[in-house]
């Protein structure tokens, strides 16, 4: 089966290709490390890890490079760690905020069940390469200088006789149209109003490096030279897919794409551009002004990253994912009962059907679907059941046993264990001498407790009701 992918780029849904397969390059983008992810970044890195997943099972573990970059350079941090640090000098304190936030960011993904990616290179780390990309754009006509200021000249861009792409062909958008849709910064020395800084001088205090083009005074990178910066210097050139939040496609990755494409002469940056959809929250935009703004780490109070994770998947990821309590509570469901039947067994190979969804552009939705069936086929069939782990498995899903899994629930609960298991065994004695009323007392207490019991020849066995 071939993996088909949709090019956000050319509005297309195509074969993948990559430009080699011994080395099929992935870059997304990563956090700006100044507070706690929210739950919409959270998305963002579940579905590229599911891509991440996908690729390695095509083409082998050592023949996908997955990029990831942090944004350690920017405004927020700066603020941030005069806030936090005062009488700190900002540099040190600004280092504090980005390990922290980084380490932070870091655990909760890793909670979501994600892999680490093969890279995660940091802004700060790929000065150089920001002002190699800048001198080229200068060279090749496309930047100027003004005021200690580079600028990226979209109207060069358009202007260029050569392979390049129209400015505003990633967004399908006109000059016109970005001017009115985007905020821009107005400034005497601009020369068009759609003009992007890709270097600007450092206000006293903040962090400095030695500008490039001959400016005297030390500067600091603007937002979108950084991951052209860091692609180039991990992927290449060219390469095979760049992915992000539908957010992300104006002015990022436009202006990732105009500073790529116009420093190299080329006609593409990534062969495949892909974005995930909007997270709302209740059928509401999630908003701090709403208070109903969530992070990674208020969710993972209340839930196993697993269960956000399902939640996340079983909506296409193109589509825009509204968050619901009673999509968590059915996917906990969900995972209670893939845990008890497939966490415990040796894994098969993943399920064909599953993997040809998921090669439909990513289709959770209908990979969701196929292990439903599963599920159901391995009441009866032990080649099923070992398909199920199998494929639960590559997906990210049965981390750890089923007792592990059924403990964290009883402690997230707090029920008191001990206290169930000794109500079990006085109702086992009671039904033992047939005093009925006596275990119907027993069952109803424990189900007061939030504790569900089921009676089997082997026992009984006992759950936290969510």
């Amino acid at each position: 089966m071939e993996l088909r992918l949709y090019d956000t780029l050319t509005r297309e849904k195509r074969p993948f290709v990559p430009l080699d397969a011994n080395n099929v390059r992935m870059y997304a983008c990563g956090p700006t490390v100044y507070d706690f992810a929210h739950i919409g970044n959270g998305r963002a890195a579940i579905v590229f890890d599911v891509l991440f997943r996908v690729l390695r099972h095509r083409y082998g573990k050592d023949h996908v490079t997955y990029v990831r970059n942090i944004t350690d350079v920017d405004d927020k941090i700066n603020e941030r760690a005069a806030r936090d640090y005062p009488g700190v000098p900002l540099n040190e304190a600004i280092r504090k905020v980005t390990e922290l936030t980084y380490q932070q960011y870091q655990g909760d993904v890793t909670a979501l069940g994600c892999l680490p990616p093969t890279v995660q290179p940091r802004a700060t780390e790929h000065i150089p390469e920001m002002r190699a990309i800048i001198e080229k754009l200068i060279a090749g006509g496309f930047a100027y200088v003004a005021e200690d200021h580079v600028l990226f000249s979209p109207q060069a861009m358009n202007a260029a006789n050569s392979v390049l792409p129209r400015y505003g062909a990633l967004s399908k958008r006109s000059l016109d149209e970005m001017i009115a849709g985007a905020r821009v910064d107005v400034a005497p020395y601009k020369r068009d109003n759609t003009d992007f800084v890709l270097w600007k001088p450092a206000k006293p205090g903040e962090p400095s490096w030695p500008s490039p083009a001959g400016i005297a005074v030390e500067g600091r990178p603007g937002w979108h030279i950084e991951c052209s910066a860091m692609a180039w210097k991990h992927l290449g050139e060219r390469f095979d897919i760049h992915g992000g939040g539908i957010d992300l496609v104006f002015p990022h990755h436009e202006n990732e794409l105009a500073q790529t494409c116009c420093a190299f002469h080329s006609d593409r940056m990534a062969n495949v551009w892909m974005h995930n959809g909007f997270l709302q929250l209740e059928s509401e935009k999630m908003s701090k002004s709403l208070g109903n703004f969530f992070t990674i780490r208020d969710l993972l109070a209340d839930w196993p990253g697993e269960v956000l994770r399902l939640a996340m998947l079983k909506t296409h990821y193109r589509s825009p994912l509204d968050w619901t309590l009673r999509s968590a509570e059915e996917s906990a469901k969900t995972l209670d009962d893939w845990y008890a039947v497939a966490a415990d067994i040796e894994p098969g190979a993943p399920s064909p059907a599953m993997l040809e969804a998921l090669s439909d552009d990513l289709n959770t939705a209908q990979a969701m679907a196929v292990l439903h069936g599963l599920r159901n086929a391995s009441a009866s069939s032990e080649a099923s059941r070992r398909e199920l782990a199998g494929s639960l498995r590559m997906l990210g899903f049965l981390s750890e046993s089923a007792a592990a899994w059924k403990s964290r629930k009883q402690q997230a609960s707090g029920v008191d264990a001990s206290a169930v298991e000794a109500l079990i065994a006085e109702r086992t004695a009671a039904r033992a001498r047939k005093d009925f009323k006596e275990s119907d007392r027993i069952r109803d207490q424990l189900a007061a407790m939030g504790v569900v019991i089921k009676d089997s020849k082997e026992g009984t066995t006992w759950e936290v009701a969510r």
